[in-house]
């Protein structure tokens, strides 16, 4: 039965790193850019009194602590896996995704509570100065997020640092518009609608990202991925006339695996050998879908009834 698999190298953890990993240098400054704005923000926060810079400050510290749980992550998902974990700590990177969007969720939710309360009982917010700490921290949010988005778009952990930053992205946007409000037209009640919108804007983005962290770890399908698409390509490939225990699912960012047992004709093994046979259906896969790492257990016809009961 040994002859029957391919198992396509080492296991990705080990050798070719997670989606995040590459990212780790702009993850890095941009820890170092959320540190220098929580300083700033509370600064100004001290010096103007501030609710709105101290609710935004609050928002650059959830930043520290996602993307720093973002680096721990990777630190961790990369180390080489071992006989105990064979694909290494590389889920990690989904749990810390998953611990992220807890934590945007708590920001909003503190957004949407200290809204309502604000638009009962109106505060006053400084005009010239808290514009200026603001548009500092609208800066410095876009170079982080700018930084983040392309990793964003191939690793859930990163995706999950850059929700955090575009959340207080939006803060200090709110924090410009509302003191502008509250300059000319003196409407105090600019600061809440404000937090409001940036809640709106922040929830279901958070909830779509945990949806997709869920997912992984209950091994779904790789999104793009469609099973019986693959079926299809297997049962394609020459000599082929079946596939049973079809799996494919999701280690990590970027690292998606699939395994399956496929029944051959006995001619076809006889005539090509079990190496032509596995590289063809490599090749398939390759060819059509982004799945790289790739167990198949080659079988005879009628080598699936011996298997009844047995633990494989």
């Amino acid at each position: 039965m040994g002859a029957g698999h391919n198992h396509g190298g080492p296991p990705p953890a080990a050798s070719t790193g997670t989606a995040a990993a590459a990212y780790v240098g702009r993850l890095r400054i941009a820890l170092g850019i959320a540190l220098a704005l929580l300083v700033a923000e509370a600064v100004g926060a001290w010096l103007t009194g501030s609710l709105a810079l101290l609710a935004d400050a609050g928002h650059v510290a959830t930043d520290v602590v996602g993307v720093g749980m973002a680096l721990t992550a990777i630190h961790f998902a990369n180390r080489p896996a071992g006989r105990g974990r064979t694909f290494g700590l590389a889920r990690i990177e989904i749990l810390a995704a998953l611990l992220n969007c807890l934590l945007l969720l708590g920001v909003g939710g503190y957004i949407l509570v200290e809204a309502i309360d604000r638009l009962r009982n109106p505060v006053e917010v400084p005009g010239g100065l808290t514009i200026v700490f603001g548009v500092v921290g609208l800066a410095l949010n876009l170079c982080s997020l700018a930084l983040l988005m392309r990793g964003q778009r191939e690793s859930l952990n990163v995706r999950g640092a850059f929700l955090e930053v575009l959340a207080d992205a939006l803060g200090s946007l709110a924090v410009v518009v509302a003191a502008l409000v509250i300059l000319t037209t003196g409407w105090k009640q600019a600061d809440p609608v404000a937090s409001l919108l940036i809640a709106v804007m922040i929830v279901p983005r958070t909830l779509k990202l945990a949806k997709e962290a869920v997912e992984v770890l209950l091994e779904a399908a790789p999104k793009g991925v469609d099973v019986d698409e693959v079926r299809e390509h297997i049962l394609g490939v020459p000599g082929v006339e079946e596939v049973h225990d079809l799996h494919v699912w999701t280690i990590t960012s970027g690292m998606p695996v699939l395994s399956a047992h496929v029944v051959v004709e006995r001619g076809t093994l006889d005539s090509v050998g079990h190496e032509r046979v596995l590289r063809e259906l490599r090749a398939c896969l390759g060819e059509h879908f982004d799945v790289e790492h790739c167990t198949f257990q080659l079988e005879p016809h009628g080598h699936a009834r011996h298997e009844a009961g047995v633990c494989h």
